[in-house]
């Protein structure tokens, strides 16, 4: 069976025709979103900013689908994702700057570019035996290849490039990486807890000052330095964070389904004692 690029497949499945969709049709419904005469009135009134929280949105719901080893909703998670993308590709299109063929082209090129291990030639085809290959070599390869494309794209220093609005914990972890690629580092992990430990006694003394923006920087410098721990072992601090979160959350609702009375007639007491239980479940 030959099929015209674009056409949706049908399958038979239980006793329905399902219909199965390709890319081609995502795009083709996409304009049609977008058209100014029949598409759908919110879509037309969107733009790349209107649309940007919407895709961080969707960005962590993927997290949080694979973090809960959610995969039955995982799929559906990852297509509102794409569905961004294919969102901002359609603006492009309209203001003659980029399509989705060209986002996909430029994808290719710079994975081949940045995998000269797995692509040889720098060409999609070209293949070399990597069994030998250390990990450690290859990400060396990659940050040193990165290094030369920010370099060409005319990145003032290191750090130029490191994204503003990153979240703060993320964006504090790359920018140690960053500085440690080049040797600005400590020479084990004690050097960050020992970091924490001045910091924590740095706020201390500013509680007594009562200093509310000095407390402020004091606070960050703590909350920076407990980063580099993670950073150090290699460790995610958004999603330890989130793990806390959870864990924060989970046993409060314990609290709140175990005291016998409503959370502002309960001790503190009484709260600290079904905070222990919930602990121990």
């Amino acid at each position: 069976m030959s099929l015209r690029r674009g056409a949706n497949i049908n399958f038979f499945c239980a006793g329905k025709t399902v219909a199965h969709y390709t890319i081609d049709d995502l795009l083709y419904l996409m304009a049609r979103l977008r058209d100014p005469q029949s598409g759908c009135p919110w879509d037309i009134k969107q733009d790349y900013a209107s649309i940007a929280p919407s895709t961080l949105e969707e960005a962590y719901e993927v997290v949080d689908a694979i973090e809960k080893q959610d995969f039955v909703h995982l799929k559906e998670e990852l297509g509102d994702l794409l569905f961004q993308v294919i969102f901002y590709s359609q603006l492009g299109k309209e203001e003659e700057r980029f399509e989705f063929a060209g986002v996909v082209s430029d994808l290719v090129a710079k994975l081949i570019r940045r995998h000269p291990h797995v692509f040889p030639d720098g060409t999609l085809h070209s293949r070399i035996d990597n069994r030998h290959t250390l990990p450690t070599d290859v990400k060396a390869r990659w940050e040193a290849i990165k290094q030369q494309e920010r370099a060409e794209k005319g990145a003032r220093g290191l750090l130029a490039d490191v994204p503003l609005n990153l979240p703060s914990l993320s964006r504090a972890a790359k920018l140690q990486k960053r500085a440690a690629s080049v040797g600005f580092d400590w020479e084990d992990v004690y050097g960050p807890i020992a970091k924490v430990r001045e910091e924590l006694l740095e706020v201390e003394a500013e509680l007594d000052s009562g200093d509310t923006k000095a407390l402020e920087e004091e606070l960050g410098d703590l909350l920076f330095a407990v980063v580099n721990i993670a950073r150090y072992q290699k460790i995610d601090p958004e999603q330890a964070l989130r793990i806390a979160n959870q864990k924060f959350e989970q046993r409060f609702h314990y609290i709140e389904t175990h005291a016998e009375r409503s959370l502002s007639e309960t001790s503190i007491t009484e709260m600290n004692r079904l905070w222990e239980q919930a602990k121990q479940h």
